[in-house]
Protein backbone atom coordinates (compact mmCIF):
# COMPACT_ATOMS: atom_id res chain seq x y z
CA UNK A 1 0.00 0.00 0.00
CA UNK A 2 1.01 3.32 -0.98
CA UNK A 3 0.09 6.77 0.66
CA UNK A 4 -1.88 7.68 -2.48
CA UNK A 5 -4.20 4.83 -2.23
CA UNK A 6 -7.30 5.19 -1.24
CA UNK A 7 -8.67 3.70 2.21
CA UNK A 8 -12.18 2.29 2.53
CA UNK A 9 -14.12 2.92 5.28
CA UNK A 10 -17.42 0.66 6.08
CA UNK A 11 -19.90 2.34 8.08
CA UNK A 12 -21.14 5.55 8.38
CA UNK A 13 -22.14 5.79 12.40
CA UNK A 14 -19.93 7.75 14.85
CA UNK A 15 -17.02 5.12 15.05
CA UNK A 16 -17.12 5.51 10.79
CA UNK A 17 -16.83 8.80 10.20
CA UNK A 18 -14.93 9.53 13.22
CA UNK A 19 -12.35 7.00 11.97
CA UNK A 20 -12.90 8.65 8.35
CA UNK A 21 -11.85 12.12 9.82
CA UNK A 22 -9.16 11.09 11.27
CA UNK A 23 -7.62 8.99 8.25
CA UNK A 24 -8.48 12.04 5.89
CA UNK A 25 -7.15 14.82 7.88
CA UNK A 26 -3.77 12.75 8.47
CA UNK A 27 -3.49 13.13 4.45
CA UNK A 28 -5.10 9.81 3.58
CA UNK A 29 -7.56 9.58 0.59
CA UNK A 30 -10.94 8.28 2.08
CA UNK A 31 -14.23 7.00 0.84
CA UNK A 32 -17.14 5.45 3.45
CA UNK A 33 -19.83 3.37 2.67
CA UNK A 34 -22.37 2.76 4.31
CA UNK A 35 -25.89 1.03 4.14
CA UNK A 36 -27.57 3.46 5.54
CA UNK A 37 -27.42 7.79 5.71
CA UNK A 38 -25.81 8.36 9.20
CA UNK A 39 -28.59 10.05 10.41
CA UNK A 40 -30.89 6.76 10.42
CA UNK A 41 -27.71 4.78 11.99
CA UNK A 42 -27.84 3.33 15.96
CA UNK A 43 -25.30 6.53 16.72
CA UNK A 44 -27.86 8.65 15.08
CA UNK A 45 -30.48 7.59 18.02
CA UNK A 46 -27.78 7.30 20.94
CA UNK A 47 -28.09 8.96 24.56
CA UNK A 48 -24.88 10.29 23.89
CA UNK A 49 -23.68 11.41 27.58
CA UNK A 50 -19.74 10.44 27.67
CA UNK A 51 -19.09 7.50 29.73
CA UNK A 52 -17.40 4.30 28.94
CA UNK A 53 -19.24 2.21 30.47
CA UNK A 54 -19.18 -2.08 30.82
CA UNK A 55 -16.63 -2.19 27.90
CA UNK A 56 -13.28 -4.04 27.44
CA UNK A 57 -10.38 -4.87 27.59
CA UNK A 58 -10.07 -2.05 30.67
CA UNK A 59 -6.16 -1.47 29.23
CA UNK A 60 -7.10 -0.04 26.17
CA UNK A 61 -10.50 1.39 27.19
CA UNK A 62 -8.99 3.77 29.64
CA UNK A 63 -6.65 5.66 27.11
CA UNK A 64 -9.39 5.79 24.47
CA UNK A 65 -11.79 6.75 27.01
CA UNK A 66 -9.24 9.89 27.94
CA UNK A 67 -8.58 11.35 24.05
CA UNK A 68 -12.11 11.09 23.03
CA UNK A 69 -12.87 13.65 26.37
CA UNK A 70 -10.53 15.55 26.08
CA UNK A 71 -11.43 15.88 21.97
CA UNK A 72 -15.09 16.38 22.84
CA UNK A 73 -14.29 19.02 25.53
CA UNK A 74 -12.50 21.29 22.91
CA UNK A 75 -15.28 20.81 20.29
CA UNK A 76 -17.65 21.67 23.18
CA UNK A 77 -16.21 24.99 22.83
CA UNK A 78 -17.84 25.39 19.42
CA UNK A 79 -21.55 25.88 18.86
CA UNK A 80 -21.84 23.85 15.55
CA UNK A 81 -20.83 20.51 17.02
CA UNK A 82 -23.83 19.58 18.59
CA UNK A 83 -21.15 19.17 22.26
CA UNK A 84 -22.09 20.49 25.16
CA UNK A 85 -20.47 20.26 28.49
CA UNK A 86 -23.54 18.66 30.70
CA UNK A 87 -23.90 18.82 34.61
CA UNK A 88 -26.00 16.18 36.36
CA UNK A 89 -26.63 13.34 38.76
CA UNK A 90 -25.77 9.26 38.41
CA UNK A 91 -27.91 8.18 41.10
CA UNK A 92 -28.72 4.50 42.79
CA UNK A 93 -30.23 2.85 45.75
CA UNK A 94 -27.87 0.88 46.59
CA UNK A 95 -23.84 1.64 46.55
CA UNK A 96 -21.32 0.68 44.27
CA UNK A 97 -17.66 1.56 43.50
CA UNK A 98 -17.14 4.39 41.09
CA UNK A 99 -15.94 2.96 37.69
CA UNK A 100 -12.40 3.30 36.85
CA UNK A 101 -12.54 6.37 34.44
CA UNK A 102 -14.47 8.16 37.08
CA UNK A 103 -11.02 9.78 37.53
CA UNK A 104 -10.78 11.07 34.30
CA UNK A 105 -13.71 13.99 35.93
CA UNK A 106 -11.94 16.61 37.79
CA UNK A 107 -15.05 17.67 39.06
CA UNK A 108 -16.51 14.08 40.08
CA UNK A 109 -18.11 14.54 43.66
CA UNK A 110 -20.62 12.92 46.28
CA UNK A 111 -24.38 14.07 46.03
CA UNK A 112 -25.79 15.96 48.66
CA UNK A 113 -28.37 14.79 50.15
CA UNK A 114 -30.26 17.74 49.16
CA UNK A 115 -29.29 16.54 45.58
CA UNK A 116 -31.08 13.29 45.40
CA UNK A 117 -33.87 12.37 44.18
CA UNK A 118 -36.79 10.60 46.30
CA UNK A 119 -36.14 6.92 47.07
CA UNK A 120 -32.29 7.49 46.38
CA UNK A 121 -29.51 6.81 48.79
CA UNK A 122 -26.66 7.33 46.97
CA UNK A 123 -25.28 9.24 43.92
CA UNK A 124 -22.41 11.32 42.17
CA UNK A 125 -22.27 14.81 40.67
CA UNK A 126 -20.54 15.45 37.59
CA UNK A 127 -20.36 17.04 34.39
CA UNK A 128 -19.57 15.42 30.87
CA UNK A 129 -19.70 15.99 27.23
CA UNK A 130 -23.15 15.23 25.94
CA UNK A 131 -23.85 14.72 22.53
CA UNK A 132 -27.08 15.91 20.48
CA UNK A 133 -26.36 12.95 18.16
CA UNK A 134 -28.45 14.05 14.71
CA UNK A 135 -26.10 17.41 14.74
CA UNK A 136 -23.01 15.55 15.72
CA UNK A 137 -23.20 13.42 12.73
CA UNK A 138 -23.93 16.10 10.29
CA UNK A 139 -20.93 18.06 12.05
CA UNK A 140 -18.86 14.92 11.25
CA UNK A 141 -19.81 14.55 7.62
CA UNK A 142 -19.43 18.06 6.77
CA UNK A 143 -15.51 17.90 8.65
CA UNK A 144 -15.45 14.66 6.36
CA UNK A 145 -16.02 16.18 3.11
CA UNK A 146 -13.79 19.29 4.18
CA UNK A 147 -10.40 17.27 4.67
CA UNK A 148 -11.03 15.43 0.94
CA UNK A 149 -13.30 12.49 2.27
CA UNK A 150 -16.15 10.95 0.37
CA UNK A 151 -19.29 9.59 1.56
CA UNK A 152 -21.46 6.97 -0.44
CA UNK A 153 -24.57 5.34 0.49
CA UNK A 154 -24.01 1.62 -0.71
CA UNK A 155 -24.10 -1.49 1.06
CA UNK A 156 -21.88 -3.73 1.16
CA UNK A 157 -21.92 -7.80 0.75
CA UNK A 158 -18.01 -8.68 1.30
CA UNK A 159 -15.66 -7.01 3.32
CA UNK A 160 -12.81 -9.10 1.57
CA UNK A 161 -14.15 -8.39 -1.42
CA UNK A 162 -14.89 -4.33 -1.44
CA UNK A 163 -13.64 -2.42 -4.02
CA UNK A 164 -10.63 -4.54 -3.77
CA UNK A 165 -9.56 -1.82 -2.14
CA UNK A 166 -6.15 -2.74 -0.18
CA UNK A 167 -7.10 -1.00 2.90
CA UNK A 168 -10.51 -1.37 4.64
CA UNK A 169 -11.74 -0.03 8.31
CA UNK A 170 -14.43 -2.48 8.92
CA UNK A 171 -16.65 0.16 11.07
CA UNK A 172 -20.02 -2.11 10.60
CA UNK A 173 -21.05 -1.86 14.54
CA UNK A 174 -24.00 -4.60 14.55
CA UNK A 175 -23.42 -5.57 10.98
CA UNK A 176 -20.08 -7.25 11.75
CA UNK A 177 -22.05 -9.92 13.07
CA UNK A 178 -22.68 -11.31 9.26
CA UNK A 179 -20.22 -9.24 7.58
CA UNK A 180 -16.98 -10.65 9.65
CA UNK A 181 -18.82 -12.95 10.20
CA UNK A 182 -18.37 -12.77 14.00
CA UNK A 183 -21.19 -14.80 16.38
CA UNK A 184 -19.88 -13.10 19.36
CA UNK A 185 -21.19 -9.95 18.34
CA UNK A 186 -24.66 -9.44 19.62
CA UNK A 187 -27.54 -6.70 20.27
CA UNK A 188 -28.23 -4.55 23.16
CA UNK A 189 -31.46 -2.26 22.30
CA UNK A 190 -31.40 0.61 23.53
CA UNK A 191 -34.84 2.67 23.34
CA UNK A 192 -34.82 6.76 23.90
CA UNK A 193 -38.34 8.88 23.67
CA UNK A 194 -37.74 12.55 22.60
CA UNK A 195 -40.09 14.70 24.45
CA UNK A 196 -40.68 18.56 24.38
CA UNK A 197 -37.61 20.80 26.85
CA UNK A 198 -39.86 22.54 29.59
CA UNK A 199 -36.86 23.96 31.15
CA UNK A 200 -34.36 20.87 31.81
CA UNK A 201 -30.68 21.40 31.30
CA UNK A 202 -29.06 19.06 33.56
CA UNK A 203 -28.93 15.36 33.04
CA UNK A 204 -29.78 12.24 35.28
CA UNK A 205 -28.94 8.85 35.33
CA UNK A 206 -30.64 5.86 37.86
CA UNK A 207 -30.51 2.75 38.79
CA UNK A 208 -33.84 0.79 39.00
CA UNK A 209 -32.75 -2.28 40.29
CA UNK A 210 -33.92 -3.81 36.89
CA UNK A 211 -31.16 -5.41 34.41
CA UNK A 212 -32.86 -4.37 31.40
CA UNK A 213 -34.78 -0.94 32.21
CA UNK A 214 -33.51 2.39 33.64
CA UNK A 215 -33.75 5.99 33.98
CA UNK A 216 -32.28 8.33 32.19
CA UNK A 217 -33.16 12.41 31.15
CA UNK A 218 -30.74 13.76 28.97
CA UNK A 219 -31.46 17.70 28.00
CA UNK A 220 -30.88 19.36 24.93
CA UNK A 221 -31.91 22.64 23.87
CA UNK A 222 -35.27 21.57 22.35
CA UNK A 223 -35.91 18.62 23.73
CA UNK A 224 -35.17 15.55 25.77
CA UNK A 225 -33.86 12.32 25.43
CA UNK A 226 -35.61 10.09 27.84
CA UNK A 227 -34.72 6.33 28.76
CA UNK A 228 -33.94 3.85 28.90
CA UNK A 229 -33.71 0.01 27.69
CA UNK A 230 -30.65 -2.18 27.38
CA UNK A 231 -32.23 -5.51 25.95
CA UNK A 232 -29.68 -8.45 25.04
CA UNK A 233 -30.53 -9.92 21.82
CA UNK A 234 -33.40 -7.86 20.62
CA UNK A 235 -33.29 -6.86 17.17
CA UNK A 236 -36.73 -5.28 16.65
CA UNK A 237 -36.38 -1.25 15.98
CA UNK A 238 -39.75 -0.25 15.71
CA UNK A 239 -41.71 2.10 18.28
CA UNK A 240 -43.36 0.18 21.30
CA UNK A 241 -45.87 1.83 22.89
CA UNK A 242 -45.93 0.13 25.99
CA UNK A 243 -41.96 0.76 26.59
CA UNK A 244 -42.82 4.21 25.59
CA UNK A 245 -44.96 4.31 28.38
CA UNK A 246 -42.80 2.77 31.09
CA UNK A 247 -39.94 5.06 29.98
CA UNK A 248 -42.23 8.21 30.47
CA UNK A 249 -43.70 6.76 33.80
CA UNK A 250 -40.18 6.50 34.96
CA UNK A 251 -38.92 9.63 34.09
CA UNK A 252 -41.87 12.44 35.06
CA UNK A 253 -41.68 10.44 38.70
CA UNK A 254 -37.94 11.48 39.17
CA UNK A 255 -38.88 14.82 37.80
CA UNK A 256 -41.83 16.22 37.63
CA UNK A 257 -41.18 19.03 35.44
CA UNK A 258 -41.63 16.00 32.28
CA UNK A 259 -45.52 15.67 33.06
CA UNK A 260 -46.85 18.25 30.34
CA UNK A 261 -43.77 17.73 27.89
CA UNK A 262 -45.14 16.44 24.57
CA UNK A 263 -43.95 13.11 22.71
CA UNK A 264 -41.35 14.18 19.51
CA UNK A 265 -40.29 10.76 18.29
CA UNK A 266 -38.91 7.60 19.57
CA UNK A 267 -35.69 6.71 18.89
CA UNK A 268 -34.62 2.51 18.97
CA UNK A 269 -30.96 1.35 18.38
CA UNK A 270 -28.87 -1.85 18.48
CA UNK A 271 -25.83 -1.65 20.64
CA UNK A 272 -23.22 -4.03 19.01
CA UNK A 273 -22.05 -5.87 21.65
CA UNK A 274 -19.21 -7.84 22.30
CA UNK A 275 -16.91 -10.00 25.55
CA UNK A 276 -13.71 -7.16 24.25
CA UNK A 277 -14.24 -4.24 21.43
CA UNK A 278 -12.63 -5.59 18.40
CA UNK A 279 -9.77 -3.24 17.06
CA UNK A 280 -6.89 -4.93 15.01
CA UNK A 281 -5.62 -5.50 12.31
CA UNK A 282 -6.58 -8.62 9.55
CA UNK A 283 -4.32 -9.52 6.57
CA UNK A 284 -5.57 -10.88 3.60
CA UNK A 285 -4.21 -12.41 0.37
CA UNK A 286 -4.14 -8.93 -1.10
CA UNK A 287 -3.97 -5.67 1.57
CA UNK A 288 -5.62 -5.83 4.90
CA UNK A 289 -8.89 -5.17 6.95
CA UNK A 290 -9.06 -3.18 10.53
CA UNK A 291 -11.97 -3.89 12.33
CA UNK A 292 -13.24 -1.05 14.65
CA UNK A 293 -16.38 -2.42 15.84
CA UNK A 294 -17.98 -3.74 19.30
CA UNK A 295 -18.26 -0.74 20.93
CA UNK A 296 -21.82 -1.32 22.96
CA UNK A 297 -23.06 1.35 24.53
CA UNK A 298 -19.59 3.35 24.64
CA UNK A 299 -18.91 4.33 21.15
CA UNK A 300 -19.47 8.21 21.41
CA UNK A 301 -17.18 7.75 24.53
CA UNK A 302 -14.12 5.88 22.84
CA UNK A 303 -14.85 7.09 19.07
CA UNK A 304 -11.56 9.50 18.91
CA UNK A 305 -9.02 7.17 20.70
CA UNK A 306 -10.05 4.48 18.72
CA UNK A 307 -9.80 6.16 15.32
CA UNK A 308 -6.81 7.40 16.61
CA UNK A 309 -5.71 3.80 16.82
CA UNK A 310 -6.81 2.79 13.47
CA UNK A 311 -4.78 5.76 12.03
CA UNK A 312 -1.52 4.47 13.88
CA UNK A 313 -1.89 1.37 12.48
CA UNK A 314 -2.37 2.48 8.81
CA UNK A 315 0.46 4.70 9.07
CA UNK A 316 2.56 1.25 9.97
CA UNK A 317 1.09 -0.35 7.37
CA UNK A 318 2.24 2.16 4.61
CA UNK A 319 5.61 2.32 6.00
Amino acid sequence: MTHADPILVVGGGVIGLTTAVVLAESGFPVVVKTAEPPEHSTSAVAGALWGPWMVDPRDRVLPWAKQTLDILTDLAEEASTGVRIASGIEVSTTYHEPPEWARLLSDRRACRPDELPPGYCYGTFYSAPLLDMPEYLSYLTTRLKRAGGRLDIARITSLRAADNAQVIVNCTGIGARELVPDPDLYPVRGYHVAVTNPGLTNFIEADTGDDSEFIAIYPHRDHVLLGGTAEKDVWERDPDPGIAHRILARCRSIDPRLADAQVIGHRVGLRPTRQDIQLEAEELPVGWIIHNYGHGGAGVSLSWGCARTVADIVSILID
